[in-house]
């Protein structure tokens, strides 16, 4: 059993532990002693019914953690209730999950770190990344949450809001790292569309729907990253760009303009050009615009900045750059591009070789080496 069905076999796992009376930071450790259980026992025995396996295993796992807490009677009760081992019935409880993962005794920013952790597989420097802090302030982040939750019985599902903000960000991670975090992400957020009537749910599956189109042009065949203007637009996925554009339309249609929406549009614009130097990018910038007032976000602030350098030439996208922080992700890698754009390419290059050098992936690295390589062969030239 390899360990990609084993990831995706433990969010159901959990659920079904959660559902049975088991609070959630206590199945989480129940399961992940299970999963060690599994990779020692199963390479020589492996089980006709995993999911059955490790359930029993998880609960029996679980039980052994509340007998040394709990009183004899407490014990007896627990005993009685422990499932009978055999083929368990056939649910998703993931996108329950996220729902139960953001409950109302933590802050949106330590129910999302939960979940992404819990639920969604993230390792805490992905998460860290993600929310741009420091691996170890991610990392007392979800000990505190835990903590908070330990012992809560999980029976008020938190807000709509922060189940978004997780799905988005397990999306970006799948978008640049695994193909199946970002289809995982797509999936739960269909369901969370197709039960709940909301204009930012069907703003964030058009988001995601836009962006997985262009996939398959995003890299080389050697594994090498293709920039946007680079790629070859016939590799993108038409049917699944006129699918979100419908679902963005109908959102927007509503006038309860959100961030994922706002986004998507955005995105849109994108794959509604057929080359590169057809892309509306006044449009974008507004759009932009838009998004800045609703989030206030840096990352926005930024992508706006290469918008801006578009749309008004590369110096205003300087200047737009100039009032961010130089410390703000990818930063120095947008300041070599407009510099280049600009005709200053040893400034360029410079810029290219630093930005390769904090690159959170090895892809991009190489695809930063690359870009200041290309301009010393022409600065030597």
């Amino acid at each position: 059993m390899d360990e990609a069905v084993l990831r995706a076999l433990t969010p159901t796992v959990i659920g079904i532990l959660v559902r049975r009376g088991a609070d959630f930071a206590a199945a989480e450790d129940a399961v992940q002693d299970a999963l060690v259980e599994a990779v020692r026992v199963w390479p020589d025995d492996p089980p006709r019914d995993p999911k059955g396996w490790l359930v029993t295993v998880a609960w029996r796992k679980f039980l052994d953690t509340a007998r040394a807490h709990s009183s004899r009677r407490q014990r007896e009760e627990r005993i009685e209730a422990e499932p009978v081992p055999g083929p368990i019935e056939a649910v998703d409880d993931t996108l329950q999950l996220y729902f139960l993962c953001a409950h109302p005794s933590l802050t949106p920013a330590s129910s999302v770190a939960l979940t992404l952790r819990a639920v969604g597989g993230l390792t805490t420097r992905q998460i860290a990344q993600a929310y741009l802090v420091p691996e170890a302030t991610m990392a007392q982040r979800i000990s505190r949450a835990k903590r908070t939750v330990s012992g809560v019985r999980f029976n008020q599902p938190g807000d709509v809001a922060t189940v978004l903000r997780v799905l988005y960000l397990v999306f970006n991670e799948g978008y640049s790292g695994e193909l199946d975090l970002a289809a995982e992400a797509i999936r739960l957020t269909r369901q969370l569309a197709a039960a709940i009537d909301h204009p930012e749910v069907a703003g964030l599956l058009a988001l995601m729907l836009l962006h997985h189109a262009r996939r398959p042009a995003r890299t080389a065949p050697d594994g090498s990253l293709v920039p946007l203007a680079e790629q070859d637009r016939r590799l993108w996925d038409t049917r699944m760009i006129a699918e979100g554009v419908d679902i963005l339309q109908a959102a927007l249609a509503r006038d309860r303009l959100g961030e994922f929406q706002a986004q998507a549009a955005i995105a849109a614009l994108h794959a509604d050009a057929r080359a590169a130097e057809e892309t509306d990018w006044v449009q974008i910038v507004e759009w932009y615009d838009e998004l800045v007032h609703l989030t206030d976000s840096p990352v926005a602030r930024l992508n706006r900045a290469v918008a801006v350098g578009e749309a008004d030439g590369p110096r205003a996208g300087l200047a737009a750059l100039a009032a961010l922080d130089d410390a703000l992700p990818r930063h120095t890698a947008v300041a070599a591009y407009l510099h280049e754009r600009d005709g200053d390419l040893a400034t360029a290059a410079r810029l290219y070789a630093e930005a390769a050098d904090k690159a959170p992936n090895l892809p991009e690295r190489d695809h930063l080496t690359r870009q200041a390589a290309r301009l010393n062969v022409l600065l030597r030239s």
